[in-house]
C-alpha cells in the first residue's frame, strides 16, 4: 500500500472512532478463574500461579480494574498530596549524576569539568575517610563549575556536619545567601548506627544549628536517610522502606523537639534508596515511598503541604552485582536505572560495571553515564510525569508495598523509634534473617545470579589478584558502637571464593576436570550433562562432555584417558541401576557421581555410591566438597 494510501487509511480509521475491541465480548474475572482452573488440571492454584514475595504479600498472575477500587490515591495527580505519582507535574526529569572519589581537589575538579561535558547533570563528590573539607577545598573542587545548572552533592563518612557546613558556605560566598542552587550535603548519624553501630545523640544540636544557619538556601539538604544500607545488606524492599521512614521519622521528632519547624526539617531530607533486581517491586517501591512519607511527614503538621514531598536519590544495590561475567552487571544496573526513573526518582547514579573489585575506568564511567543518557534522550523517560500510573499491577504493588511497609514502620515506634530498635536487635534480626533466606536460595539456586551460581562462562578464568576482601561481609563496627551494625556484602561472594580459590590453585596445578560419563538415553544423557557441566563449571572447573557410549567400558577409558578428577555419569533412571555400579567398580581414583536422584539411589549407595547432585542438592555446599577433596 502506498505511503498516502496508509495515511489516508489510518485517518478514516481515526475520524470514524473504529473500536477494534468491540468484536470481543468482555470477560469476567469469574470466566478468567474457570479457564485458569480448567488449565491447570488440578492443580491448585495457589500453590501453582500465586507468587509469595520475600515482601510478606502474595502477587496474583492477573490483575483487573475491580482491584483497583481499594486504592485510595488514585484520584491524586502528579505534584498532589501524597505524591505518589511524583513531585513532578510537568514530565518526568531527574538528575544524571556521577559520583567522583576525590583523592585530590585538583583531580576531583578536572574530571567534574570532563564529564559534565559528557551528559551529566548532577555531582556527587565522595570523601574517603574522616576528612575535614575547607571551603578552600571546595574552590579548588568547583572551581569552573556554575552550580547554578547543575546539581551538586557532598559525600563524606565523618565529620560531615563541618562539611555540610563548608558547602553552604562556598555557596553562600560564591551565589549569595539565597540562592538557588540545588545541593546536598550527607549527614547521617542514624545511618552511622546502621554501618557501624555508633550513635551520640549531641549531634542533633549540631544539625540544629546547621538546618538555622542553611535555612536561606531553599535547595540545600544537608540530612541523608539512606535506605541503601539495608538493601546492601541482604534486606527486601518492604524491610528498606520500613526502617527508611522510621530512621525519617526519628529525624523529625528529634529536631522538632530541639525547637525547629517540621518543615524547616522535612525541607533539608533527602532519601537515598538502593535500586535491585525486582523491576516492576522497584517501580512501585518509590511510588510507596513518597505515599507513605507524606503520610509522616502530615503526621507533624506542616504549614506547607509541600513539606511533605520526598526527594529520591537512587543508586545500584551491590547485593546482586558480581566479579565474574562483570559485563552482566550492565544488563543488571540497565533494567535497575529504568526502575528507579519510571518510579520517579529525582536523581541517580547508575554503578559502573566494575565498581565492586577494582577502580572504574574510563570506559566503565562512559558506559554508566550512557545507560542513563539512553534512558532520556532515546527512549524519552523524562516526557510523562508517572508512566507507571493505571497499571493494575504495578498500583496493587504499590499498594501491598506500602501496607507491609508501613506494618513494620509501626513495629518500630512501638519500640520506641530507630534508635532504641536498633540497640535492641530488631533491626538487625528481620534484615539478618532475610539475607540468610537468600543466601540458602542461591546456594540451591532457587535464586538464579547469572553467570555465578548458573549458566558460568565456561572459559572464564581471573587472572588479576583481587583482594580477599571482594569475596567477604564488611564490617565497620566501631570502638564506640552501641550496637552490632549491618554487614555489607553480595549475594555471589561465596560462589566468587570458591571459584576464585581453583583460578588461583591453578595458576600452578592441573585445573580440575569433570567428565561426563554420557550413556543410554540420548535425550536424558543429554540434559544430565548439560546440569552437570554448568552445575562444576559454577566452581571453575573444567568440563568435557563424553561423545556418547554405547557401553561403560568405552565410557571410563575416555575419561581415564582425560585424566578426569571427577566422573559424572549422565543416564536415565532407569538405566542407573545398572551403568552406575559397572562405572563405579571401574574408576579408581576418580570422584564418581551420579547426575540425578534416581529411584534406584538406595540401592547404588548400598552399593558404596555416595555421590549425586540434582536441582535439589545445595549447590555451594557441594562444590565446597568436591573442591576440599581436589585442592584442599
Amino acid at each position: 500500500m502506498p505511503p498516502f494510501k496508509i495515511f489516508q487509511h489510518s485517518y478514516v480509521m481515526a475520524e470514524n472512532k473504529i473500536n477494534l475491541f468491540n468484536e470481543f465480548p468482555p470477560v469476567s474475572t469469574a470466566e478468567w478463574m474457570a479457564k485458569i482452573e480448567a488449565d491447570l488440571k488440578g492443580k491448585d492454584f495457589e500453590k501453582t500461579l500465586v507468587w509469595k514475595t520475600n515482601e510478606g504479600f502474595s502477587v496474583r498472575p492477573f490483575y483487573r480494574s475491580e482491584d483497583l477500587d481499594k486504592v485510595s490515591y488514585l484520584d491524586a495527580l502528579p505534584g498532589q498530596f501524597p505524591f505518589v505519582r511524583g513531585a513532578k507535574t510537568n514530565g518526568n526529569e531527574w538528575y544524571i549524576r556521577q559520583d567522583i572519589q576525590v583523592t585530590t581537589p585538583e583531580e576531583a575538579n578536572k574530571k567534574a569539568l570532563e564529564v559534565l561535558n559528557k551528559g551529566v547533570n548532577s555531582l556527587g563528590f565522595v570523601f574517603k575517610g574522616c576528612v575535614e573539607v575547607t571551603v578552600a577545598d571546595l574552590e579548588i573542587v568547583l572551581k569552573d563549575i556554575c552550580l547554578d545548572a547543575i546539581e551538586v552533592n557532598l559525600i563524606s563518612c565523618c565529620k560531615s556536619v563541618s562539611n555540610a557546613k563548608a558547602l553552604a558556605n562556598y555557596i553562600t560566598k560564591t551565589y549569595g545567601a539565597d540562592s538557588n542552587v540545588v545541593a546536598s550535603a550527607k549527614v547521617d548519624p542514624l545511618g552511622s548506627l546502621t554501618r557501624n553501630g555508633s550513635f551520640d545523640e549531641a549531634i542533633y544540636a549540631e544539625m540544629k544549628a546547621l538546618i538555622e544557619e542553611t535555612n536561606s538556601l531553599e535547595n540545600f539538604r544537608s540530612i541523608a536517610v539512606t535506605g541503601k544500607n539495608f538493601r546492601d545488606a541482604g534486606s527486601t524492599i518492604v524491610q528498606e522502606l520500613g526502617f527508611s521512614l522510621a530512621i525519617g521519622a526519628e529525624y523529625l521528632s528529634s529536631l522538632t523537639d530541639a525547637g525547629l519547624s517540621v518543615d524547616d526539617v522535612a525541607c533539608n531530607i533527602k532519601f537515598n534508596f538502593g535500586v535491585g533486581a525486582n523491576y516492576f517491586m522497584e517501580i512501585a517501591k518509590l511510588r510507596a515511598a513518597r505515599m507513605l512519607w507524606a503520610k509522616v511527614v502530615e503526621a507533624f503538621e506542616p504549614k506547607c503541604e509541600c513539606s511533605s514531598k520526598m526527594v529520591i536519590h537512587s543508586e545500584n544495590t551491590i547485593f546482586n552485582k558480581t566479579v565474574y561475567d562483570p559485563y552482566v552487571n550492565m544488563l543488571r544496573t540497565q533494567t535497575e536505572a529504568m526502575s528507579a526513573v519510571l518510579g520517579g526518582t529525582d536523581s541517580l547514579t547508575v554503578l559502573p560495571f566494575n565498581a565492586i573489585y577494582e577502580s572504574t575506568t574510563d570506559f566503565s564511567e562512559r558506559i554508566a553515564r550512557n545507560q542513563q543518557i539512553l534512558l532520556k534522550e532515546e527512549a524519552h523517560f523524562d516526557k510523562i510525569a508517572d508512566p507507571a500510573a493505571g497499571s493494575y499491577y504495578i498500583e496493587n504493588l504499590t499498594d501491598s508495598i506500602a501496607t507491609e511497609a508501613w506494618k513494620l514502620f509501626l513495629a518500630v515506634q512501638e519500640k520506641g523509634g530507630y534508635v532504641a530498635a536498633f540497640k535492641e536487635g530488631f533491626v538487625q534480626s528481620q534484615v539478618n534473617a532475610t539475607a540468610a533466606k537468600m543466601d540458602s536460595a542461591i546456594a540451591t539456586r532457587r535464586e538464579n545470579l547469572l553467570g555465578t551460581n548458573q549458566f558460568p562462562n565456561f572459559t572464564e578464568y581471573m587472572q588479576k589478584e583481587l583482594d580477599a576482601e571482594v569475596f567477604s561481609k564488611k564490617v565497620s563496627k566501631s570502638d564506640k558502637a552501641i550496637a552490632e551494625p549491618l554487614a555489607r556484602y553480595r549475594g555471589a561472594q561465596a560462589f566468587e571464593a570458591l571459584r576464585y580459590a581453583t583460578d588461583v590453585y591453578s595458576k600452578d596445578n592441573k585445573r580440575p576436570l569433570v567428565f561426563m560419563l554420557t550413556i543410554g538415553n540420548l535425550a536424558m544423557r543429554k540434559a544430565r550433562a548439560q546440569f552437570a557441566c554448568n552445575f562444576f563449571a559454577v566452581a571453575g572447573f573444567d568440563v568435557q562432555e563424553g561423545k556418547g557410549y554405547n557401553t561403560v567400558e568405552e565410557g571410563v577409558a575416555d575419561a581415564v584417558e582425560a585424566d578426569a578428577d571427577i566422573v559424572v555419569i549422565c543416564s536415565s533412571d532407569d538405566e542407573y541401576a545398572e551403568f552406575a555400579p559397572a562405572a563405579a567398580e571401574m574408576l579408581i581414583d576418580p570422584i564418581f557421581v551420579v547426575a540425578g536422584n534416581p529411584a534406584c539411589k538406595e540401592e547404588l549407595e548400598a552399593k558404596g555410591i555416595k555421590n549425586f547432585i540434582h536441582v535439589r542438592s545445595n549447590l555451594l555446599e557441594e562444590l565446597k566438597s568436591y573442591q576440599k577433596q581436589l585442592i584442599g
